[in-house]
């Protein structure tokens, strides 16, 4: 096997769902410079196309709510039967109501689950019925360090990033005879928008800094590496796994350091 273009993606297209802002902007431009056909989809379709501008060529953008499947279908067709075929679908999406399990109202456990749940759901459903017809493709969605623990107020979003990862887990084991790979990515703390909240609180951002082994929160730039992996012929035989991307999060029990270390 030729190992000198394990991560180039040239000649390959990829779609990045909530590539308009954070993690997902990242994650458009990086495969981009890999070579990548990039289509920027999210929700905020200025904020996606302001990020297809940046990367230029033949980037393009375009809106999608991925709550609504029908539209989550379209769009995937769309982009396979406009570019000939899709090889590449990353999903970042999420939202999270922190919130106490006993005063929880109904109305927000259906939003965190309608986003992060049904979304990736849709995703999977939609970019598995394209990837399996043409025998090939790498799918990537979101989970986080919360599939594996969590802390108060924050059931319900781990409860799906943890339904995440059995769905990526499914989508790998029915789609794997097709030659179509589905993995997770699981990150740690990120600086974007989504945690403006906990980084405008200085004791609560250092918390989480000096919970992790590098002592720090990660930069959007930083999911680049580990989704680009995935998706590229270097994970080749990568499927139904989580790539924790945590800076040690998950294999630190506590930052107390005994007399005599």
């Amino acid at each position: 096997m030729d190992q000198s273009g394990l991560f180039d993606l040239t000649g390959k297209t990829a779609a990045v769902i909530g590539g308009g802002s954070g993690i997902g902007e990242a994650v458009a431009i990086g495969a981009a410079k890999q070579g990548a056909d990039v289509i920027v989809l999210d929700a905020n379709e200025a904020a996606a196309q302001a990020v297809a501008a940046r990367i230029g060529g033949s980037a393009r953008a375009a809106a999608l709510d991925i709550r609504d499947g029908e539209a989550v279908r379209t769009a995937i067709d769309d982009i396979a039967r406009e570019r000939g075929r899709l090889d590449i679908v990353i999903c970042t999406p999420s939202i999270n109501v922190r919130r106490p399990i006993l005063r929880y109202a109904e109305e927000e456990f259906d939003k965190v689950v309608a986003v992060n749940l049904k979304g990736s759901f849709n995703v999977l459903q939609a970019a598995g019925r394209v990837m399996t017809a043409q025998r090939g493709g790498s799918i990537v969605i979101f989970s986080s360090i919360r599939s594996q623990v969590v802390e108060p107020g924050q059931s319900v979003y781990a409860m799906t990033k943890a339904g995440i990862l059995q769905l990526v887990r499914g989508g790998a084991s029915e789609f794997g005879p097709f030659g179509v790979r589905v993995n997770a990515v699981g990150p740690g703390v990120v600086e974007t928008p989504l945690t403006a909240p906990i980084r405008a609180n200085a004791e609560w951002y250092a918390a989480y800094a000096n919970k992790s082994a590098l002592g720090r929160w990660a930069r959007a730039d930083e999911m680049v590496g580990p989704t680009l992996f995935l998706v590229s012929d270097a994970a080749s035989y990568v499927t139904g796994i989580i790539l924790f991307a945590d800076g040690g999060w998950t294999a630190t029990d506590g930052r107390f350091t005994p007399p005599g270390m």
